[in-house]
């Protein structure tokens, strides 16, 4: 793609998130949110192969859809108050809707169905930028129209640490693994939203680090299936010997940083006394770790048939930057001993 193009798509993806982070009306921010989808879809379809037009009219329909409901749920609520103002969302059918469809965008269960299949038609780069870039616009509305209703949302948060593990069981496609490991983390973050905001800021934080070194790792590699994992001893040994941390932090075990959100969640679902939610939520969070345990297993266990013709391509020197992937993978395994911090810079 010409430089000054991609250049402009990117610029639009910072502008439509931005003028989302700072409007208070609706129509502005559903401007922005309109304006972020438009710049992606040419970066999810520059590679013109079948699946990745095929993903971009996907992802088009469901964020338009997305938008759409926003739109008319924030007129519902003007009709009906006279308010435009997000903060004041105080009708309870608009800002179900309003949520409903914040659900759709980022992909919440049930209204998940679209990212798997969306993220296995892009690029590794795109996806990383779908899978975390893309989440901010909407989480910021979604904290700004807190209080809402707390039933719908501890639904949407256990469907979706639910569907989020149950469906990457039996998936063989790293992209639709990562896919549904996005939906298990966000139903995490919606968890919590209503009762400490600043808590879903450290989960979308930490996510967004996890994740980007996950995309980073196979990117490197240039796998987009398990079985290419096997390959990633003879490309890069030493990162191999980091990645089964990385992906055990995704699934959330100590001492890594993956395990201090869940830790700080659990707690304070018990202190609002919803020990079954936070019960259910836990039990969730293994099946999204034996997926991750079995990428593991497949990176660094299993060894791919040295044969001439396989060995060649994997000495060529990568040209990616390796100072990100460096970056987001310390802050992946070790910054679990700086949770006191973490919460004293919350509580400000």
């Amino acid at each position: 793609m010409n430089p000054y193009i991609m250049a402009t798509l990117l610029l639009g993806l910072g502008l439509g998130t931005t003028i989302t982070f700072a409007s208070s009306h609706w129509l502005l921010a559903w401007m922005g949110l309109e304006i972020n989808t438009l710049a992606i879809i040419p970066l999810m379809a520059q590679q013109h192969h079948p699946r990745a037009v095929e993903a971009s009219t996907k992802y088009f329909l469901t964020q338009a859809t997305g938008a759409a409901t926003l739109l008319f749920a924030s007129t519902t609520n003007a009709w009906l108050t006279g308010q435009w103002d997000i903060q004041q969302m105080s009708h309870p059918i608009a800002t179900t809707m309003v949520i409903l469809a914040l659900s759709l965008k980022v992909g919440l269960a049930p209204l998940h169905t679209w990212l798997p299949e969306v993220l296995q038609g892009l690029d590794l780069t795109t996806g990383l930028i779908l899978s975390t870039w893309q989440k901010l616009a909407p989480f910021a509305l979604l904290i700004q129209i807190q209080p809402a209703s707390p039933t719908i949302l501890i639904v949407l948060g256990i469907t979706s640490t639910l569907v989020g593990g149950w469906g990457g069981l039996n998936q063989t496609q790293l992209r639709k693994i990562l896919a549904y490991s996005s939906t298990a983390h966000l139903g995490w973050m919606i968890l919590i939203l209503q009762f400490s905001p600043s808590l879903t800021m450290l989960t979308l934080l930490t996510y967004l680090i996890m994740t980007s070194s996950t995309f980073l790792v196979f990117k490197l590699n240039k796998a987009t299936n398990i079985n290419m994992l096997a390959t990633s001893w003879a490309k890069a040994p030493a990162l191999t010997c980091l990645v089964p941390l990385i992906l055990l932090s995704l699934g959330g075990l100590p001492p890594l940083t993956g395990f201090m959100p869940k830790w700080l969640i659990l707690q304070e679902l018990a202190k609002q006394d919803l020990a079954p939610a936070a019960t259910l939520a836990a039990l969730t969070a293994l099946l999204s770790l034996y997926f991750y345990l079995r990428l593991t297993y497949a990176m660094t266990l299993t060894m791919s048939p040295n044969n001439v013709t396989g060995t060649a391509p994997w000495r060529l020197p990568s040209s990616q930057l390796t100072l990100p992937l460096a970056t987001t993978t310390m802050a992946t395994i070790a910054l679990l001993p700086l949770t006191p911090t973490m919460i004293a810079l919350l509580t400000l």
